[in-house]
């Protein structure tokens, strides 16, 4: 009616042609005309009474359009019909024509009493959300004290909340923290309970779940994006400064608190499993509550528009796995993890490889090929080798054992025989020790196999049960030594300050 009177004032008072007039309010000039025409047949002029309110304008004005007894559309059928894919408005209008010929909205008209009454829903609702294709994820702002009943320590579980884009079916789960071996593993439980997986995911920009939090290229945590492709979605995280793009979860979390959390307010709580039961009958509860703006249940649109579009779980669900990136291959072909060593391929000393490892498996990708595949081993110093990784030079010791090896230092002397036997007993793993013991043998093409093994008496008198140790008993010329010699053999100077042996007497 704002309008309807500037037009009126506009041509009756300034006297502006039509055309001027649509362009300065931005309407259509036959807007323009069709409003002057009404007036005229009213019998209105300008000014108008003081007193006439827009109520009464527009009964003058409009009041036989407001009198004709249109049938209005479904809104609810229009709203459940728009969130399948590829229906429009345009299409949802076509088919009311069909229904109603003489009688009907224009399109415009349709369009406007249809987002009218989509207006007045919740926030979260105002954006087009399409069965079955997004939820959205985040924790909770509130925590629930669990109480050690041993310690009486506190701690604050954290709450998960997870709701569908469409029908808002909500469901929440108590977790030890916000670490992302517990947001992957809420999500496998949400999926779970939704019975199907959405085709996209929407979350907050919390560091389990986005490394790099950027408006345009957001850099998704590798893990998490590992356990969306397992189960065949996508990562969209919510742009930075962006609450719209989260609505759906900022309103299910803000039900979580009203409806789920501050229900458990009074209750103590000694683990986690007695608060995730206790929040599950919650969740059931708020899931049954009829929505005042749609007559129906979370539950009810779910199980009828969302479910039917969800993907199907995969077989097998997702194990829980982390990254190491940018480990430099070693010059034994081997990588490092938790002080374990995997081996590559020889052919790939030096280069950077990214390593992904669960609680029983290792995988190494270079330039994100798989290159090798390894049971997770947790023996501190210990090596893990694939026998196709090693060059063909370095085959030839897996055809040695330890008595093999004892033999042949037994070639040399007793002696060097006993030491590497101690060199092998010593380690945790025979063949931790074959490097040592080879290399011994190895110094008789220098020194002979008669000061090898007087190197050796020397390295088990001294208990010296190394490479090293009998490599440096060899290079000063120790083992030349009789038994006994190496202690005084150069005379003390004479000097007043050296009491000398009559003193200790």
């Amino acid at each position: 009616m704002r309008k309807t009177r500037e037009i009126l004032r506009l041509a009756y008072e300034v006297k502006i042609p039509a055309r001027q007039i649509a362009r300065s309010l931005h309407v259509s000039p036959t807007t323009v005309g069709n409003c002057l025409e009404r007036a005229r047949a009213a019998g209105l002029t300008w000014p108008l009474p003081e007193e006439m309110e827009d109520g009464h304008l527009e009964e003058l004005l409009y009041g036989e359009e407001k009198e004709r007894d249109r049938p209005l559309p479904d809104m609810r059928y229009l709203r459940k019909e728009l969130s399948k894919k590829g229906v429009t408005l345009m299409l949802l209008w076509e088919e009311y024509l069909e229904g109603h010929p003489d009688d009907h909205y224009s399109y415009s008209q349709f369009c406007r009493v249809y987002r009218d009454w989509a207006g007045g829903l919740e926030i979260s609702m105002h954006q087009d959300y399409k069965a079955g294709e997004k939820v959205f994820v985040d924790f909770a702002g509130q925590t629930i004290p669990v109480v050690d009943p041993s310690t009486g320590e506190i701690t604050q579980a954290q709450v998960f909340v997870a709701a569908m884009g469409f029908s808002s079916y909500t469901y929440a789960e108590a977790t030890p923290s916000q670490e992302l071996p517990h947001w992957t593993r809420a999500h496998k439980n949400a999926f779970e309970f939704f019975g199907g997986v959405p085709h996209i995911l929407t979350s907050d920009n919390l560091k389990s779940g986005v490394t790099h939090p950027c408006r345009y290229e957001p850099d998704v945590n590798q893990t998490y994006s590992d356990m969306a492709t397992h189960y065949g979605c996508c990562v969209m995280p919510a742009r930075v400064k962006k609450a719209r793009d989260k609505a759906k979860v900022e309103s299910a979390v803000l039900q979580a608190e009203r409806r789920v959390i501050a229900p458990l307010r009074n209750r103590t709580f000694h683990s986690i499993a007695e608060v995730n039961l206790a929040i599950a009958e919650q969740v059931e509860f708020l899931n049954n509550r009829k929505m005042k703006e749609l007559d129906a249940s979370r539950r009810e649109i779910f199980c009828e528009i969302d479910k039917p579009a969800l993907l199907p779980l995969p077989e097998h669900p997702y194990e829980f796995a982390e990254w190491k990136k940018d480990r430099t291959v070693n010059i034994d072909y081997h990588v490092e993890l938790d002080h374990h060593y995997y081996s590559v391929h020889y052919r790939l000393i030096k280069e950077k490889v990214d390593v992904r490892f669960t609680s029983h498996t290792v995988e190494i990708f270079h330039k994100g090929r798989r290159v090798a595949s390894h049971a997770r081993s947790f023996v501190r110093g210990g090596y893990t080798t694939i026998d196709d990784h090693r060059p063909a030079s370095h085959k030839a010791h897996l055809e040695w054992n330890p008595s093999r090896i004892i033999s042949w230092a037994g070639e040399t002397g007793p002696a060097t025989a006993r030491l590497v036997a101690e060199i092998i007993e010593r380690k945790p793993h025979p063949e931790m020790g074959y490097r040592s013991c080879l290399g011994i043998i190895r110094l008789g093409t220098k020194y002979g196999a008669e000061r090898i093994e007087a190197a050796a008496r020397r390295a088990l008198t001294a208990g010296a049960f190394s490479y090293r140790s009998v490599k440096s008993i060899l290079e000063t010329g120790v083992d030349r030594l009789e038994d006994g010699e190496g202690g005084d053999t150069l005379p003390l100077p004479e000097h007043d300050n050296v009491r000398g042996p009559d003193y200790y007497n």
